[in-house]
């Protein structure tokens, strides 16, 4: 039986994760800080409702406790580790950055030590769509030159990719990183675009429209994403032979056993569509407050997802329209509105 160590099972995607590998077979343990960014209420209920599996167990614990995730890595002997676990938000970066550098790098260096030490068969940990930055080419591409970072957020991200990259280049630890794009879905994020929008329309509340909707998200779904990690999880980077080529358009580093992924849904989205769906879905009209664009927000993402398809054979392809139904009903029933 793989066993599969992954931080941040409290949280929106690591829930989703561990519920899909849990009912593959897979032993899951999880690492979650549990800390207040929101709800924590949420994060306790998903944990809940995976410890109603008797193959997944938990710690509570910051990742930037050295010890603490050591003991838990060393006991639980994963063959794989997941680091989802992070300070999220592009926004909140703009008000407490300090958050961002223990967590997202003191906290994933750790979580590589214990990669190293345990010589684990595969790495995997989220990055972002974010550190695509300033990139104006579209859509991305995980070959791209990506140095424009315009948040903490993204630049902490970016860190922990070169990060990771000289780990699998000097302990040959085979690494993935995902870069994901907007994700959305049940049990997400109270912060996020999605649930915010139908929360304050249902109350009858302004919704705050940034850049005057002149704004394109790659919104993917949350069951498309996990299901790519989980395809990645089976995928592995080996490094190339000296004098190997790397095939055109492959992130795979020519010096380690790493490579980037983008998980998107290679379609971009403009933001007051995503608006008119919600509308349509809740059958209640928004009231709409335009605003400038927010310090750090970029006006568009949108993912080029043909390395995923091309490692993995799936590309995320859920319709926005039914994405939003599906969590229009979780939110309706989760807080009986």
């Amino acid at each position: 039986m793989t066993r599969v160590l992954i931080t941040g099972t409290a949280g929106f995607i690591g829930f989703h994760l561990a519920k899909l590998l849990l009912a593959e077979g897979f032993r899951v343990h999880g690492y979650d800080g549990m800390t207040d960014y929101y709800d924590v209420k949420l994060k306790q209920k998903r944990h809940a409702m995976l410890l109603q599996n008797e193959r997944f167990s938990t710690t509570e614990g910051m990742l930037e406790d050295e010890a603490l995730f050591w003991s838990v890595a060393e006991e639980f002997k994963p063959d794989v580790i997941v680091h989802l676990a992070a300070q999220a938000g592009v926004r909140y970066s703009l008000e407490n950055p300090r958050a961002y550098l223990d967590s997202n790098v003191i906290g994933t260096f750790n979580v590589m030590e214990a990669a190293r030490k345990l010589k684990v068969q595969h790495l995997l940990m989220a990055s972002t769509s974010s550190v695509y930055g300033a990139n104006e080419e579209m859509p991305f591409r995980e070959t791209d030159k990506a140095d424009t970072q315009l948040t903490i957020y993204a630049a902490t991200k970016k860190a922990n990719e070169s990060m990771a990259h000289s780990y699998a280049h000097l302990w040959a630890l085979p690494t993935t990183m995902f870069r994901f794009f907007t994700v959305y879905g049940p049990w997400g994020r109270p912060d996020l675009a999605l649930f915010k929008f139908v929360d304050a329309i249902l109350d009858r509340r302004p919704i705050d429209i940034y850049n005057h909707g002149d704004m394109y998200r790659d919104f993917t779904y949350v069951d498309d994403l996990v299901h790519g990690i989980r395809l990645l999880i089976d995928t592995p980077p080996k490094r190339p032979i000296e004098g190997e080529d790397v095939n055109e358009g492959d992130s795979l580093s020519p010096v380690a056993p790493f490579r980037i992924v983008n998980i998107g849904n290679s379609e971009k989205v403009r933001l007051l569509d995503f608006v008119d769906a919600i509308e349509r879905e809740l059958g209640v009209k928004a009231i709409r407050n335009y605003m400038d664009i927010q310090p750090g927000d970029v006006p568009a993402t949108w993912a080029n997802a043909e390395l995923l398809q091309r490692l993995t054979g799936y590309c995320p392809e859920t319709d926005i329209r039914d994405g939003i139904a599906t969590f229009v009903k979780w939110f309706r029933e989760y807080y009986d509105k």
